[in-house]
């Protein structure tokens, strides 16, 4: 496929990352706002919280491959992808207002199995939505640097929606005058919600109706010994998913905790600051990490970027009550990261499901994003799952003054472990294979096969 002309790359570029600005509501603010909402205000218990998080997760565990494969096989006149974006996204958008609705007439019993279906149904209808737009994203440019471009753009556009919905129920808060207490907590995600199902669906309709799938890549696949073995064999895949899996651990394990470690680590209340912080400058440094990457390659790009936030990530565990500004200053440099650590492998597994079209002889889109989003799931659920209930065993006490104890698991676990999991994954990252001229030689090789 040729590079688009610059006035259809910019018209696709921004109506395919459209919904990315909604969905991002589904990443960082669900595992750094709910986890302490439904503990502290709700009455949840942490460790149930953690609990329901992780089984969430391991449910996407079969549904994300399953609903990957299923849009790889779909064929209609609308394409494979575009029917799913359009058709759950209703349902997300109900179920992501009734869980930040939960009744105040709950008992903390039935407020947990609140939680439970709501977040399952959320979840699944995220899957079924999200797996198939990803998926989209590959097809639309074969140009090793204009798909960095492309990608880039969306997950670009994920992180500014990030930035929105961090900081959405302090902007609610000061909008409607809500004040303080429980009561003010209800209102502000009452209204966080009530905002974000109508843009939704309308963000994912813009796309749907903009955006059109090739046709050649509607063909139902077949489910062969071959294509299996081909995905075995497909090293470069393996290298960037491993190496991908433990950055976002670390990623998430940090989202999970930020909220604890800046109220009962360093004594502030302006956690929703310090995270806009971090976001915005990860919008801000986007533009220069796609830049460096056509300078220097994805992989290094990736890599410096990996080193950066492992780097400022150690400082932060130095820091004590008191601390807040220096805080932020390291909120900036770790965020500047984010870009890096997102849209770059974005890109690279763009050219990874390339090689595996050359390997099995089809496009495999769906499958991948299936097997990418379960382990981006897994990794955020392992973050909130095994951390709060070990918060819960160092003592952790909502709304109270935390042990000493407590404060020291919350520094390893949000600072410690995270920049443990980026060096692991800066070595395995070393080793992926797929360079520029690499991915010239397979496009060149898919082209001219009969």
């Amino acid at each position: 496929m040729r590079a688009m002309s610059n006035p259809t790359r910019r018209r696709l570029r921004w109506a395919y990352a459209a919904p990315a600005f909604a969905l991002a509501f589904v990443g960082i603010p669900v595992y750094v706002y709910l986890p302490s909402f439904y503990t502290d205000v709700v009455g949840v218990d942490i460790a149930v919280v953690g609990y329901i998080l992780l089984a969430a997760r391991l449910f996407d565990a079969v549904t994300d491959p399953a609903i990957g494969v299923l849009s790889d096989r779909t064929k209609t006149r609308f394409g494979r992808r575009r029917p799913f974006v359009l058709g759950a996204s209703l349902p997300l958008a109900v179920s992501i207002f009734l869980l930040l609705s939960p009744p105040a007439s709950l008992s903390p019993s039935a407020a947990a199995w609140w939680f439970g279906v709501t977040l399952f149904l959320m979840f699944l209808s995220w899957t079924v939505l999200v797996v198939p737009y990803e998926a989209l994203g590959p097809e639309l440019t074969f140009d090793h640097h204009e798909r960095t471009e492309l990608l880039g753009t969306r997950d670009g556009t994920l992180i500014l929606g990030t930035v929105v919905a961090a900081a959405a129920p302090s902007l609610v808060g000061n909008l409607f005058a809500l004040g303080e207490g429980p009561s003010a907590e209800r209102a502000r995600f009452f209204y966080v919600g009530l905002g974000y199902a109508p843009l939704i669906v309308l963000l994912s309709a813009i796309c749907v109706l903009v955006v059109r799938e090739r046709a050649s890549g509607m063909a139902a696949l077949r489910a062969t010994r071959e294509g299996l073995a081909a995905l075995r064999e497909n090293r470069a895949f393996w290298i960037l998913l491993s190496a991908y899996t433990l950055g976002t651990l670390a990623f998430n394990l940090a989202g999970a905790l930020l909220l604890y470690y800046v109220r009962y680590v360093l004594e502030s209340d302006r956690a929703d600051l310090f995270l806009v912080i971090y976001l915005l400058s990860g919008v801000l440094c986007l533009p220069l990490w796609i830049a460096l990457s056509r300078r220097i390659g994805k992989r290094a790009t990736w890599l410096w970027g990996m080193a950066v936030y492992a780097v400022g990530g150690a400082a932060i565990f130095l820091l004590d009550a008191g601390d807040a500004t220096l805080y932020g200053f390291l909120c900036f440099i770790t965020g500047m990261t984010f870009g890096a650590t997102v849209a770059i492998p974005s890109s690279m597994q763009a050219d990874v499901i390339d090689y595996d079209e050359l390997l099995s002889g089809e496009r495999r889109e769906g499958l991948f994003m299936g097997i990418w989003a379960v382990i981006r799931k897994l990794a955020a659920a392992l973050g909130v799952g095994v951390a709060l209930p070990l918060l819960a065993l160092a003592g952790y006490l909502p709304n109270q003054p935390q042990t000493e104890t407590t404060r020291l698991v919350l520094r390893v676990l949000y600072v410690g472990v995270p920049v443990v999991c980026n060096l692991g994954a800066m070595l395995i990252a070393r080793r992926y294979p797929i360079d520029e001229a690499r991915h010239r030689e397979i496009r060149a090789a898919i082209d001219h096969e009969p």
